[in-house]
């Protein structure tokens, strides 16, 4: 439950203090590092990174 007790206490604190804007924000960053985890050995790296 270690990995998952974070996104649980993510969430209740976006829930209690209504900070929705947050939200956006947190699953652009996942989605981010997830893309950049993902193709960091492959032949597509160069062109990933020639966006940012």
């Amino acid at each position: 439950m270690g990995k998952f007790s974070i996104i649980a206490e993510l969430w209740t604190f976006l829930k209690v203090r209504k900070k929705w804007w947050l939200a956006p924000i947190i699953l652009f960053l996942v989605l981010l590092g997830g893309l950049i985890f993902l193709t960091q050995g492959s032949a597509l790296a160069p062109f990933i990174y020639t966006i940012f």
